[in-house]
């Protein structure tokens, strides 16, 4: 006879999760600090979002539209789609579990790359499935290696394309290879949160693929080039019984009005989403270039963010980088859980912080050329 627990039990694997944990955002006893740890824009969202957003407040009492009717509407108009395959949810992190709550039951796999988002292995456990890691190549997502971790009880598999955090990305070729590959019962989940930022001709956010599979969905955000992070606010786009299957298990007001208002104005205000374009495009290439100029590799990134190696030496490994920026107010992620404990990500910031960052990571090579260079600078001016 089985023994009676004593207290609610919840399901198998639950407690097998390492939970997700954000990047930092406090520096003690640092009287400014410049958060590059959560891929944030720099230039805030556009001011019409903003106004949209303070406009809400004077109807807090109302219930949002519940399917979101007007954003889809104006995703669609957007980027040329049609809004009743759209789903829009409390950021993409909200549909990824739905999708694994759809489409995962105990006994499924759901296939995901090596240094993948990490939501995805945990919305993968949370649906009673298995996550399987594929080995990326060069931190990059290899299509062969995940077509060969596909078996018989593979059920999604999920591509961040470009990926976090290694801003490396997948060609739209060999997506579409992938794709290919994919028994007609397994979904492809591609991952495009961070597709505006994205300047390459070989690159493709999904859309094209969704629109012509029964077996594809993409996802997008408004956390990210649009600046609503704080509202929670991401869409997807999928074949028409996909919508219909999550819409029945989605909640009826996973959206709120502000974060709607706020989307609805931002995808609306293409001249700041430029802008915001421009501001990465000049400084994720400056950045690159710096700090390999530091001896320090990096790995090339289409995101707003780039993936900085330390060596494995006492004193100069990620983790002594890391405390030594946060003595400065900098506040870079530490990327241990994605299995990449000798690294750190670096979010695009202003041309301040940007600068700031890779002056004190000179310093924390070279401190004592760096003291000699002050010591100089300061005679000079004697």
């Amino acid at each position: 006879m089985m023994p009676v627990a004593q207290r609610p039990l919840p399901r198998p694997g639950v407690l097998d999760i390492d939970p997700y944990v954000p990047g930092k955002s406090k520096a003690p006893g640092v009287a400014r600090v410049f958060k590059l740890s959560s891929n944030e824009t720099p230039l805030g969202p556009s001011p019409k979002a903003l106004a949209a957003y303070k406009a809400v407040a004077e109807h807090l009492q109302d219930y949002p539209d519940g399917a979101s009717t007007a954003l889809r509407q104006a995703i669609g108009q957007a980027f040329g789609l049609d809004p009743d395959r759209i789903i829009c949810g409390a950021g993409s992190d909200d549909l990824i579990n739905l999708i694994a709550d759809a489409y995962l039951c105990d006994g499924d796999e759901a296939i995901y790359t090596t240094h993948g988002f990490l939501i995805y292995p945990i919305a993968t456990l949370g649906s009673g499935a298995k996550p399987i890691a594929a080995a990326e190549k060069s931190y990059t997502a290899d299509v062969d290696a995940i077509l060969a971790a596909v078996s018989a009880r593979t059920k999604v598999v999920f591509l961040a394309n470009p990926n976090n955090p290694t801003g490396t990305y997948v060609s739209f070729d060999e997506v579409k290879r992938l794709h290919s590959g994919l028994p007609p019962h397994v979904l492809l989940v591609i991952d495009a949160a961070y597709a505006e930022y994205v300047r390459r001709n070989d690159y493709e956010a999904g859309i094209e693929l969704v629109a012509t599979s029964e077996n594809v969905v993409m996802l997008r955000t408004f956390s990210k080039i649009y600046g609503l992070a704080a509202l929670r606010l991401g869409w997807l786009y999928g074949p028409e019984h996909l919508v219909d299957a999550i819409n029945r298990i989605r909640g009826p007001f996973n959206v709120n009005a502000a974060a709607s208002a706020a989307g609805i104005a931002a995808i609306a205000d293409t001249a700041h989403v430029e802008m915001s374009r421009a501001h990465n495009d000049k400084w994720l290439a400056w950045l690159t270039d710096e700090i390999r100029k530091l001896g320090l590799e990096v790995t090339p990134s289409i995101a707003n963010f780039v993936l900085i190696h330390f060596p494995e030496v006492k004193g100069r490994t990620a983790e002594d980088a890391d405390a030594f920026l946060t003595r400065r107010g900098l506040i870079l992620r530490r990327v241990k859980g994605y299995k990449l404990p000798n690294a750190l990500r670096m979010t695009v910031g202003s041309e301040e912080a940007n600068r700031l960052a890779v002056a004190a990571l000179a310093e924390f090579l070279n401190p004592k050329a760096e003291a000699l260079g002050r010591k100089a600078e300061t005679a000079g001016r004697t």
